[in-house]
Parts: C-alpha cells; sequence; structure tokens
C-alpha cells in the first residue's frame, strides 16, 4: 500500500469551484506538498474535484454553486467549501458529504481542516480523514509544513465554528423539500401516470422500476432497466413530456444548462425520484451522442465555462 501515492487531479479541483471562484493558494500548495506521498499517510482520500450532482445528498445538481468539492474518500464520501447563506465565500467552512448520510461541518476554515489532518482529530464517521494504521503516518511534517506555510498570515479565528450555521439541517432541509417537490411536480405525476403498467409489483414502498432517458438536441432515446437496458412501448409517447421537463429545469436554473441523462426510480405508490447528468456524454442507438447535437443545445444554453464538459470543451 506504501507504494501508492495520494491522486491528485488539480484541474478537476479548480473545476469544482464555483464561477468565480478559484481554488485557493493553500489548497493547491497543499496539493504540491502532498503530490508523490504514501497514500494513506496524511489521511485516505483523493485530492480531485466533483460536483454536488455525484455527492452523496438528494437532487445534488441545483447546489453546483454552493460547494466547491475537493476531496474524495474510499467509501464514495465528499469533502470540500460550503457557500451557505452569510458564510465567507473567500474561506468558506469545510463540511464532509457523508455516503452514510454523516454531514458534518468539519472544520471551520481550509487551515482549519489541515491543521485538524494534523492532529487527527476526526470521530468514527470521518476517521478516514486519520493516517491508515499500515502506512507510516507523516502528519507531524504536515504540521511544520503547515505552521511555515501560514506564518504571517492571519489566523482564523477559533470560536468560528459557534457561529456558523447547522449544516446538517441544512442538507435535511434540502433533502425533505426536494423530495416533497418532485412528489408533487405535475410532470413527474403525469410521467407516473404515463408509465402505470411498469408499476412494481411488489407493494414494498421500496420497491422500484428504474428507467434511464438520454436526450441531447434532437436526439432522443428511452430504456427501462430490467435485465439490462430495454426500449419500452410507451417511449416515444413520453418524449414531449420530458424534453418539457428539460425546458422548465433550464429556465429554472440557466446556469447548469441542459442535462443530457435523467435516471429516475418509479416506486410502487406511483411516486418518481429523478436524478440528473449533465456532463456525461450518453450512448443513444449505440452511438456517442452527436456533438453537433450537443453544439446546439449549448449554443441555446449556454455554461459558465468550468462547467462544459471536457468533451465539449475540446470541440
Amino acid at each position: 500500500m506504501s507504494d501508492t501515492a495520494y491522486p491528485i487531479d488539480l484541474d478537476s479541483i479548480r473545476g469544482a469551484f464555483p464561477p468565480g471562484i478559484e481554488a485557493p493558494p493553500l489548497l493547491v500548495d497543499f496539493a504540491a506538498w502532498l503530490e508523490g506521498r504514501p497514500w494513506g499517510s496524511v489521511g485516505c482520500f483523493s485530492l480531485q474535484g466533483q460536483f454536488s450532482d455525484s455527492a452523496p445528498i438528494v437532487d445534488g445538481s441545483p447546489l453546483r454553486d454552493r460547494f466547491s468539492l475537493f476531496m474524495r474518500l474510499p467509501d464514495g464520501s465528499a469533502v470540500g467549501g460550503w457557500y451557505g447563506a452569510g458564510l465567507d465565500r473567500d474561506n468558506p467552512p469545510i463540511v464532509g458529504l457523508g455516503s452514510e448520510g454523516d454531514y458534518e461541518l468539519l472544520a471551520p476554515s481550509l487551515d482549519g481542516l489541515l491543521t485538524k489532518l494534523t492532529s487527527q482529530q476526526f470521530d468514527k464517521a470521518w476517521s478516514d480523514l486519520k493516517p491508515h494504521e499500515e502506512v507510516e503516518s507523516q502528519t507531524v511534517e504536515l504540521a511544520q509544513w503547515l505552521a511555515g506555510r501560514l506564518a504571517g498570515e492571519a489566523a482564523a479565528p477559533e470560536d468560528g465554528a459557534s457561529v456558523l450555521p447547522d449544516f446538517r439541517g441544512f442538507v435535511e432541509k434540502w433533502s425533505r423539500d426536494r423530495e416533497d417537490y418532485w412528489a408533487n411536480h405535475r410532470l413527474m405525476a403525469e410521467l407516473g401516470w404515463r408509465l402505470a403498467a411498469h408499476l412494481p409489483k411488489s407493494k414494498n414502498p421500496w420497491d422500484r422500476t428504474r428507467f434511464e432517458i438520454a436526450i441531447v438536441g434532437s436526439q432522443y432515446q428511452a430504456r427501462v432497466l430490467t435485465r439490462g437496458p430495454q426500449p419500452f412501448e410507451e417511449a416515444s409517447a413520453i418524449e414531449s413530456l420530458l424534453r418539457d421537463l428539460r425546458e422548465e429545469m433550464r429556465r429554472a436554473q440557466p446556469e447548469l444548462g441542459l442535462w443530457y441523462v435523467m435516471n429516475f426510480g418509479l416506486y410502487a405508490d406511483g411516486r418518481i425520484m429523478p436524478s440528473f447528468e449533465y456532463d456525461l456524454r450518453p450512448t443513444i442507438d449505440g452511438e456517442p451522442a452527436r456533438l453537433s447535437e450537443a453544439k446546439a443545445d449549448l449554443a441555446r444554453a449556454p455554461r459558465p465555462e468550468r462547467w462544459v464538459p471536457k468533451w465539449l470543451a475540446a470541440c
């Protein structure tokens, strides 16, 4: 294990910050310090950026501009800055989005997080932020580097955490609100009615039939995920409904642009919970979606430069 260095992807980290906010020099310098060191020597993580879309939070796409997620843990948890209401956008608190539902404010600032790494002050839910027991710890070296790096800089107030908002409360409220939003959405209700033939046979509330929709420009594909992706009879009848949803979402949050893939589960009670993919280039009829169609979508619904997918920006 000690032969494995920390995975570091600065480009993805820079892209994960909200438009208009750059990755702080301390984070970039920490990445340089960490490069080549044994994985696990100051914690079990990779320095890689990701959007809230793929983080463990309900319907995370609309929250892209509220987070800068720059660290991933082995269990799928994510760590990064939180740009909540009234918080310092230049030095936000650092939060954890846990894969098992642990949502915690980990430190009042980035230097606070790095300081906690040196002192290994993490509880059981966040034990991956401690050095791995099979790797020689380098937290003392990190502490020495951090002390030199922060020398002369204004220290963050020690009592900063006491005045910060309740992060867990924010996430729990967001989750409830989004579940209610989709449960009462008129287009979701109509979609559930049109797909009634696919309701799960069991009445267990957690049982669902899963669907995957791809729309890129004029291209469209709908599949039900039963023993692999399969076409289904109602696919053409629901296309206009799904395109209406796509346009409604674009109007509600234009900076996100247009989604390319929608995954959703149809539950036994007719409820639908969707998730959306804004970056993946889908496969339609066995071929990658046409770039000309994706470019037409981008022209009609432009995004901030750092939110344009790499496969499309390369064009």
